[in-house]
Protein backbone atom coordinates (compact mmCIF):
# COMPACT_ATOMS: atom_id res chain seq x y z
CA UNK A 1 0.00 0.00 0.00
CA UNK A 2 1.24 3.22 -0.80
CA UNK A 3 1.86 6.02 1.42
CA UNK A 4 -1.65 8.54 2.08
CA UNK A 5 -4.01 5.36 0.75
CA UNK A 6 -6.46 3.89 3.22
CA UNK A 7 -8.77 1.01 3.15
CA UNK A 8 -12.26 0.52 4.21
CA UNK A 9 -12.59 -2.68 6.25
CA UNK A 10 -15.61 -4.82 6.97
CA UNK A 11 -17.37 -3.12 4.06
CA UNK A 12 -21.37 -3.51 4.55
CA UNK A 13 -21.79 -2.95 0.82
CA UNK A 14 -23.29 -6.74 0.82
CA UNK A 15 -26.79 -6.79 2.64
CA UNK A 16 -26.98 -7.80 6.33
CA UNK A 17 -30.21 -8.61 6.06
CA UNK A 18 -32.54 -9.23 3.11
CA UNK A 19 -36.68 -7.58 3.80
CA UNK A 20 -38.08 -7.44 0.93
CA UNK A 21 -39.90 -10.47 -0.84
CA UNK A 22 -41.97 -12.01 2.70
CA UNK A 23 -44.50 -14.15 2.00
CA UNK A 24 -48.43 -13.08 3.53
CA UNK A 25 -48.07 -15.99 5.99
CA UNK A 26 -45.53 -17.17 8.87
CA UNK A 27 -43.68 -19.20 7.08
CA UNK A 28 -40.39 -20.24 8.53
CA UNK A 29 -38.71 -21.21 5.38
CA UNK A 30 -39.30 -17.80 3.95
CA UNK A 31 -37.38 -15.66 6.59
CA UNK A 32 -33.68 -15.23 6.23
CA UNK A 33 -31.03 -17.68 7.38
CA UNK A 34 -29.82 -17.09 10.67
CA UNK A 35 -26.49 -16.69 9.43
CA UNK A 36 -27.42 -13.46 7.81
CA UNK A 37 -29.48 -12.36 11.46
CA UNK A 38 -28.10 -9.09 12.63
CA UNK A 39 -25.86 -8.49 15.91
CA UNK A 40 -27.66 -9.78 19.16
CA UNK A 41 -28.66 -12.92 20.17
CA UNK A 42 -31.51 -14.64 18.58
CA UNK A 43 -33.22 -14.48 21.80
CA UNK A 44 -34.19 -11.05 21.76
CA UNK A 45 -37.35 -11.51 20.26
CA UNK A 46 -40.23 -9.04 21.14
CA UNK A 47 -42.57 -10.57 23.90
CA UNK A 48 -46.11 -11.60 23.57
CA UNK A 49 -47.50 -9.25 25.90
CA UNK A 50 -46.89 -5.65 25.39
CA UNK A 51 -47.33 -4.87 28.78
CA UNK A 52 -43.70 -6.22 29.84
CA UNK A 53 -40.10 -5.07 27.82
CA UNK A 54 -39.34 -7.12 25.09
CA UNK A 55 -35.92 -7.65 27.28
CA UNK A 56 -34.91 -7.22 31.02
CA UNK A 57 -33.89 -3.46 31.21
CA UNK A 58 -33.48 -1.43 35.04
CA UNK A 59 -36.21 -0.03 37.16
CA UNK A 60 -37.94 3.11 35.95
CA UNK A 61 -36.73 2.87 32.31
CA UNK A 62 -39.35 2.56 29.48
CA UNK A 63 -38.33 0.97 26.00
CA UNK A 64 -39.73 2.57 23.22
CA UNK A 65 -42.70 0.38 21.72
CA UNK A 66 -40.71 -1.56 18.84
CA UNK A 67 -42.53 -0.71 15.44
CA UNK A 68 -42.75 3.08 16.41
CA UNK A 69 -41.66 5.38 13.89
CA UNK A 70 -39.96 8.45 14.84
CA UNK A 71 -38.37 11.46 12.71
CA UNK A 72 -34.62 12.73 13.04
CA UNK A 73 -34.02 14.54 16.60
CA UNK A 74 -36.16 11.87 18.16
CA UNK A 75 -34.89 9.45 20.92
CA UNK A 76 -35.64 6.29 21.15
CA UNK A 77 -34.83 3.70 24.69
CA UNK A 78 -33.87 0.35 23.29
CA UNK A 79 -32.08 -3.23 24.55
CA UNK A 80 -30.07 -5.64 22.68
CA UNK A 81 -28.01 -8.19 23.34
CA UNK A 82 -24.43 -7.52 22.37
CA UNK A 83 -23.65 -11.09 23.88
CA UNK A 84 -25.20 -13.62 24.99
CA UNK A 85 -26.77 -12.61 28.86
CA UNK A 86 -25.48 -9.20 28.59
CA UNK A 87 -28.43 -6.93 27.87
CA UNK A 88 -27.20 -3.42 27.16
CA UNK A 89 -29.84 -0.37 26.81
CA UNK A 90 -29.04 2.76 25.04
CA UNK A 91 -30.66 6.19 24.63
CA UNK A 92 -30.16 6.85 20.89
CA UNK A 93 -31.24 10.23 19.05
CA UNK A 94 -30.50 10.04 15.44
CA UNK A 95 -29.66 13.81 14.86
CA UNK A 96 -28.56 14.69 11.35
CA UNK A 97 -28.58 12.32 7.74
CA UNK A 98 -25.74 13.49 5.41
CA UNK A 99 -25.20 12.12 1.73
CA UNK A 100 -21.79 13.06 0.34
CA UNK A 101 -19.69 11.72 -2.38
CA UNK A 102 -16.46 9.41 -2.53
CA UNK A 103 -14.50 12.67 -4.58
CA UNK A 104 -15.73 14.99 -1.38
CA UNK A 105 -14.97 12.71 1.70
CA UNK A 106 -13.32 9.44 0.32
CA UNK A 107 -9.75 11.28 -1.11
CA UNK A 108 -6.78 8.91 -0.42
CA UNK A 109 -9.18 5.89 0.08
CA UNK A 110 -8.25 2.53 -2.07
CA UNK A 111 -11.82 1.40 -3.00
CA UNK A 112 -13.05 -1.03 -5.15
CA UNK A 113 -15.31 -0.52 -8.43
CA UNK A 114 -18.39 -2.14 -5.99
CA UNK A 115 -17.65 -0.04 -3.11
CA UNK A 116 -17.42 2.88 -6.20
CA UNK A 117 -21.05 1.82 -7.05
CA UNK A 118 -22.71 2.56 -4.24
CA UNK A 119 -23.87 6.09 -2.27
CA UNK A 120 -22.11 6.80 1.07
CA UNK A 121 -24.27 8.40 3.60
CA UNK A 122 -23.33 9.89 7.23
CA UNK A 123 -25.77 9.22 10.16
CA UNK A 124 -24.81 11.25 13.53
CA UNK A 125 -26.61 9.91 16.70
CA UNK A 126 -26.23 10.95 20.20
CA UNK A 127 -26.21 7.62 22.72
CA UNK A 128 -26.57 7.36 26.54
CA UNK A 129 -25.97 4.25 28.39
CA UNK A 130 -29.39 4.12 30.19
CA UNK A 131 -28.80 0.54 31.39
CA UNK A 132 -27.21 -1.07 34.12
CA UNK A 133 -24.16 -2.98 31.61
CA UNK A 134 -20.94 -1.50 30.58
CA UNK A 135 -20.98 -1.53 27.11
CA UNK A 136 -17.74 -0.58 25.87
CA UNK A 137 -16.68 -1.37 22.57
CA UNK A 138 -19.75 -2.45 21.25
CA UNK A 139 -21.21 -2.11 17.94
CA UNK A 140 -23.70 1.03 18.20
CA UNK A 141 -26.78 -1.31 17.55
CA UNK A 142 -28.36 0.83 14.00
CA UNK A 143 -28.78 0.41 10.81
CA UNK A 144 -30.27 1.62 7.59
CA UNK A 145 -32.43 0.52 5.14
CA UNK A 146 -32.38 1.59 1.40
CA UNK A 147 -35.09 1.80 -1.64
CA UNK A 148 -34.80 -2.02 -1.84
CA UNK A 149 -35.67 -2.33 1.11
CA UNK A 150 -32.42 -4.01 2.75
CA UNK A 151 -31.10 -3.73 5.92
CA UNK A 152 -27.36 -2.12 5.78
CA UNK A 153 -24.44 -2.28 8.22
CA UNK A 154 -22.13 0.52 9.41
CA UNK A 155 -18.77 0.25 7.69
CA UNK A 156 -15.40 0.37 9.47
CA UNK A 157 -11.74 1.58 8.57
CA UNK A 158 -8.40 -0.01 9.07
CA UNK A 159 -7.32 3.95 9.72
CA UNK A 160 -8.94 6.96 10.96
CA UNK A 161 -11.49 8.24 9.12
CA UNK A 162 -11.95 12.04 10.23
CA UNK A 163 -14.79 13.10 8.09
CA UNK A 164 -17.07 10.42 9.91
CA UNK A 165 -15.14 7.88 12.37
CA UNK A 166 -18.21 5.37 12.02
CA UNK A 167 -16.66 3.53 15.45
CA UNK A 168 -18.37 1.21 17.80
CA UNK A 169 -18.77 2.74 21.31
CA UNK A 170 -15.65 4.27 23.39
CA UNK A 171 -13.40 2.01 25.07
CA UNK A 172 -15.13 2.40 28.55
CA UNK A 173 -18.66 3.21 28.16
CA UNK A 174 -20.42 2.48 32.02
CA UNK A 175 -23.98 3.28 32.80
CA UNK A 176 -24.93 6.69 32.78
CA UNK A 177 -22.23 7.82 30.11
CA UNK A 178 -22.98 9.46 26.81
CA UNK A 179 -21.17 10.20 23.90
CA UNK A 180 -21.63 11.59 20.34
CA UNK A 181 -20.71 9.58 17.10
CA UNK A 182 -20.92 9.69 13.52
CA UNK A 183 -21.67 6.04 11.37
CA UNK A 184 -21.02 5.41 7.67
CA UNK A 185 -23.31 3.45 5.15
CA UNK A 186 -22.87 2.49 1.78
CA UNK A 187 -26.00 1.97 0.13
CA UNK A 188 -25.14 -0.62 -2.91
CA UNK A 189 -25.94 0.30 -6.58
CA UNK A 190 -26.20 3.96 -6.14
CA UNK A 191 -28.77 3.12 -3.34
CA UNK A 192 -31.39 5.65 -1.22
CA UNK A 193 -31.29 5.81 2.13
CA UNK A 194 -34.69 5.66 2.95
CA UNK A 195 -34.61 5.23 6.94
CA UNK A 196 -32.39 4.07 9.71
CA UNK A 197 -33.17 1.41 11.69
CA UNK A 198 -33.12 -0.50 15.28
CA UNK A 199 -33.63 -3.78 14.74
CA UNK A 200 -31.67 -6.38 16.72
CA UNK A 201 -33.30 -9.85 15.51
CA UNK A 202 -35.36 -10.40 12.39
CA UNK A 203 -38.37 -11.27 14.52
CA UNK A 204 -38.27 -7.48 16.08
CA UNK A 205 -40.45 -5.25 14.50
CA UNK A 206 -38.01 -2.58 13.67
CA UNK A 207 -38.10 1.12 15.53
CA UNK A 208 -37.24 3.53 12.39
CA UNK A 209 -36.24 7.39 11.97
CA UNK A 210 -37.00 9.32 8.98
CA UNK A 211 -36.31 12.56 8.28
CA UNK A 212 -34.25 14.76 5.53
CA UNK A 213 -31.36 13.91 3.95
CA UNK A 214 -29.01 17.06 3.82
CA UNK A 215 -26.09 17.18 1.16
CA UNK A 216 -22.62 17.60 2.91
CA UNK A 217 -21.49 20.40 2.78
CA UNK A 218 -24.60 22.25 1.95
CA UNK A 219 -25.93 25.22 3.48
CA UNK A 220 -28.51 23.66 6.67
CA UNK A 221 -32.25 23.66 4.69
CA UNK A 222 -30.78 22.84 1.34
CA UNK A 223 -33.74 20.47 -0.21
CA UNK A 224 -32.26 17.19 -1.74
CA UNK A 225 -34.45 17.00 -4.92
CA UNK A 226 -34.45 13.31 -4.73
CA UNK A 227 -36.22 13.74 -1.45
CA UNK A 228 -34.20 10.61 0.26
CA UNK A 229 -35.92 9.55 3.35
CA UNK A 230 -38.16 12.40 3.15
CA UNK A 231 -39.98 11.66 0.51
CA UNK A 232 -40.02 7.96 1.25
CA UNK A 233 -41.75 9.16 4.69
CA UNK A 234 -45.44 7.37 3.43
CA UNK A 235 -43.44 4.22 3.36
CA UNK A 236 -44.12 3.12 7.57
CA UNK A 237 -40.25 2.71 8.33
CA UNK A 238 -39.17 1.06 5.09
CA UNK A 239 -39.03 -2.59 6.79
CA UNK A 240 -42.33 -3.93 6.46
CA UNK A 241 -42.76 -7.71 6.96
CA UNK A 242 -45.24 -9.62 5.05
Amino acid sequence: MTSGVHRLVGLSVVAVLALSGCSGEDDPSSEPSATASVSGSASASVSASPAEPYLPVPAGVTLTDPGTELSVGDDAVVAFEPRQKKVGVLDITVTKLEQTTFKKSFQGWKLDATTRRSTPYFVQVRVENVGDSELGRTPIPLYVVDGNNTLIEASTFASTFRPCPSKPLPQEFAPGDRTKACLVFLAPDQGELTSVTFRPTQQFNPITWIGEIEKLGEKKGTKDKKGGAKKNAQKKGGTKKG
